[in-house]
């Protein structure tokens, strides 16, 4: 049994990424920070739920704990949280704002991944899957024909720029631990105002690389079409 934690999974992609995985037959952990809510978008989906904060030291401690005491371990993490923050121009944004995003975005899946690698290498492949996004890649910010240009979000979008970057950094160095960058694009979830394509086409990208199990590559970068250029 293919055992999964999906940061972020009580709703939008983390939701609809945690009900696939259900149904490909995961055993799926749904973190999250409400503790209302994550339970009942666990109980809906027939997953497990963990309180989940990934800003707090405490509360990721408390989660693998959790995990380590009800699983044993850890096969696949999804690291799904992730917060838009202030629109601002640059020469406006203030230090505060870029580092409220960057707590989630990056600093967040540094903390909750280090603090699961050592359930993750108890298990046969272990896998880190992080969500990130077009909106950090130099490539499409640049072409007009693509979505991703038509948003100044500096702070999201640098982010996400990051957090690509400490993927491949982890796949290079962290060799018995797989760790790929999937990009949901411009998905209809509350997160976007509703726009873009079908919260289903959004997951495609997680489902794809939580479901590879052995054949798990490392130090990827790709979207539900195929790779993402950077």
């Amino acid at each position: 049994m293919t055992i999964t934690l999906i940061t972020g999974g009580n709703k939008g992609l983390g939701r609809e990424t945690a009900r696939r995985l259900v149904g490909a037959g995961h055993t799926v952990w749904i973190g999250a920070r409400d503790a209302d809510r994550g339970r009942e978008a666990a109980e809906a989906l027939g997953a497990s739920f963990v309180q989940l904060d990934v800003t707090d030291d405490t509360s990721v401690a408390s989660a693998v704990a959790t995990v380590r005491d009800q699983a044993g371990h850890l096969d696949v993490l999804v690291n799904n949280a992730g917060i838009l923050g202030d629109v601002t121009a640059p020469e406006q944004m203030t230090v505060e704002q870029l580092r409220t995003v960057y707590e989630t975005n990056v600093f967040g899946v540094v903390r909750v991944t280090n603090a699961f690698l050592p359930l993750l290498r108890l298990a046969d492949a272990p896998s880190v899957v992080n969500v990130t996004s077009g909106l950090g890649s130099f490539t499409l910010v640049h072409d007009p024909d693509r979505v991703e240009s038509q948003y100044p979000f500096a702070a999201y979008g640098s982010s996400k720029t990051a957090l690509t970057m400490l993927t491949m950094q982890y796949a290079k160095t962290t060799p018995d631990v797989r760790f790929n960058a999937v990009d949901p694009g411009q998905t209809a979830t509350e997160f976007t105002g509703h726009l873009g394509h079908s919260v289903s086409e959004g997951a495609d990208a997680a489902v794809r690389i939580a479901t590879l199990g052995s054949d798990t590559p490392t130090g990827t970068v790709t979207d539900r079409e195929g790779v993402l250029p950077w």
